[in-house]
């Protein structure tokens, strides 16, 4: 539930203090917080404290004669942290000029005059009035999440924005460079401004230089340690399939837990539109996707950590162990790796210098703002290309697809390519590749040479777009289960050399089981699937009934 506006009152006379609050309480307690201070030192602290939680402060109602503060003095400084707040000064008749003198220097309100006896003639319609004010003029609702501020540019800035939208954090970016006086004073009131950007701010108020995905996680509340000492499955990944074993394995009575290392929704979750998923036929984004499906999953008892990574699987029969990064273990009965695939790296001039800051791998949607009115490159030919390239032909002037072949046909999605072919800001290279890439603290420019003539072209660029090959990142499995020399996981009959069963099976393997007796694959990360959204869910889906088969041998 948000947190009301708040009232604030400062007098260093008790009982004017509690004369003041026991009036405004019983006239606007319900709508508002009635915050009260009796000095303006502490005053001013607890007003930064606010600000820094992200909290309103609506009227300000403040007592003129104080020895070691004006009421004056004090809403100088207070205009400072809250300049959308109405100001009111309480005064004795002597201080009538002072007031006067303040409705030009601090751009008073309102002065009252002591004392406001009967409050119900006297205070509460003034305020009244003033509070309507700012509640149609000043009023925004409480933004509750995390605030970063930093450069544009910045490849941590980068990180820490995808990290929070890929987990469905809310979040606010301050960009310093464009944003100077916001991001400032935000740095000023949590007494930062002499650390490293960037900066992120939690509601609590605790302010964080470049800190980790793994510290972020633990302040924003995901989970990162396992609840339970054993489990009955443990799925290690969290995009389509992994999120469908979930939900099945869980809803079908099994103690599941699933290890995520970066976000739910894997690579699929970076998808800006999936349109020829079934049973949704105006399309729907990856994070919707992963967002229902993390919904489903917590609603059947799932328990997901994330970050957290798998680095190794130890066999303790019947048990299987998972080491985590942190050095953590979690014991569990069976196994499901559902880890996906990653973009290949772009193997160019200047290409590992300026990742992050321009040059990205995947659709990194929360940089659609920094590319508005500019050209963008996109390099890969299959359906996450497609789909990023009618997502910033919504924001950027122009959208190249770098496409190494002659067109899109053979590696895109029918319904993809009509929808490009139809859209005036999107425009598909062939026979092209990135020959290098080109900026000092960020992209500028990308080199174009053409495959077929080897002439070349710079143009300028706001920003690059990867989307090349996969690779399944199975080397931290590589001493536990067969894999091809891809690095794909093998599985199921696949197994078999020469009519023989597998090293360990008394029976063949089931159709998603592995070379090891209990682990089991699923998605993009098996051997020969096919790599589909719908392909990974379907497998993550049946891979939980092979489970209870072989959970039913132990």
């Amino acid at each position: 539930m948000a947190t009301k506006p708040a009232i604030f009152t400062l007098d260093d006379d008790p009982e004017v203090l509690q004369a003041i609050n026991g009036d405004l309480r019983r006239a606007f307690g319900k709508e508002y917080r009635i915050i009260r201070a009796s000095d303006g030192a502490s005053a001013l602290e607890s007003l930064r404290q606010l600000r820094l939680r992200n909290e309103h402060v609506a009227l300000f109602v403040i007592d003129q004669r104080m020895p070691e503060m004006s009421g004056t003095e004090f809403l100088t400084q207070a205009r400072k942290i809250y300049p959308e707040a109405m100001r009111v000064l309480l005064t004795a008749y002597a201080d009538t000029n002072a007031a006067i003198q303040a409705i030009n220097e601090i751009r008073l309100h309102h002065y009252l005059m002591k004392p406001w006896d009967p409050p119900e003639q006297n205070l509460i319609p003034v305020l009244s009035d003033l509070l309507e004010t700012w509640q149609v003029e000043y009023y925004k609702p409480l933004f509750e999440g995390v605030r970063v501020i930093g450069h544009q540019w910045s490849p941590d800035s980068h990180r820490i924005k995808d990290f929070l939208a890929r987990n469905r954090v809310p979040y606010k970016w301050h960009d310093i460079e464009k944003q100077p006086e916001e991001a400032e004073r935000l740095l000023d009131l949590a007494g930062v401004r002499e650390r490293p950007l960037p900066i992120a701010v939690f509601n609590d108020g605790t302010a964080m230089s470049n800190p980790e995905n793994s510290k972020i996680a633990e302040m924003v509340g995901l989970r990162t340690q396992a609840e339970q000492p054993s489990y009955d499955l443990a799925i290690i990944g969290a995009g389509p399939g992994g999120l469908a074993a979930a939900v099945y394995g869980a809803s079908e009575g099994l103690k599941t837990i699933l290890i995520e290392r970066e976000a739910p929704g894997g690579q699929a979750g970076t998808s800006s539109r999936i349109e020829n998923y079934l049973g949704f036929p105006s399309g729907l984004s990856g994070n919707d996707l992963a967002r229902r499906g993390v919904q489903q999953a917590t609603r059947f008892g799932v328990e997901i950590l994330t970050p957290a990574e798998v680095v190794t699987i130890r066999q303790e029969d019947p048990f299987k162990v998972l080491v985590l990064t942190d050095g953590s273990e979690i014991t569990t009965k069976a196994v499901l790796v559902a880890t996906g695939v990653s973009y290949n790296r772009l193997n160019v001039a200047g290409c590992d210098e300026l990742t992050g800051a321009g040059v990205y791998y995947g659709a990194a949607m929360t940089e659609a703002p920094s590319v508005a009115g500019r050209d963008v490159f996109i390099v890969g030919a299959g359906n996450s290309a497609g789909q990023a390239a009618m997502f910033f032909a919504q924001h950027a002037a122009n959208v190249n697809i770098v496409v190494r072949g002659e067109s899109l046909t053979k590696s895109m999605s029918h319904y993809l390519i009509e929808q490009i072919e139809q859209t005036p800001n999107i425009h598909v290279l062939a026979y092209t590749e990135i020959f290098a890439v080109h900026g000092e603290a960020h992209l500028t420019h990308v080199t174009l040479i053409n495959k077929q003539t080897r002439d070349t072209q710079k143009c300028e660029a706001a920003a690059l777009f990867v989307f090349i090959g996969a690779a399944p990142r199975t080397d931290w499995l590589a001493d536990v289960v067969r894999r091809d020399d891809r690095g794909f996981i093998v599985t199921g009959s696949d197994l078999n050399e020469n009519g023989r069963r597998p090293r360990g099976f008394e029976r063949d393997p089931f159709l998603l089981e592995t070379s090891v007796p209990g682990i089991f694959a699923a998605g993009d990360v098996r051997c020969r699937s096919v790599k589909r959204v719908a392909s990974a869910v379907g497998e993550g889906s049946i891979a939980v009934q092979f489970i209870h088969q072989y959970l039913g041998e132990l």
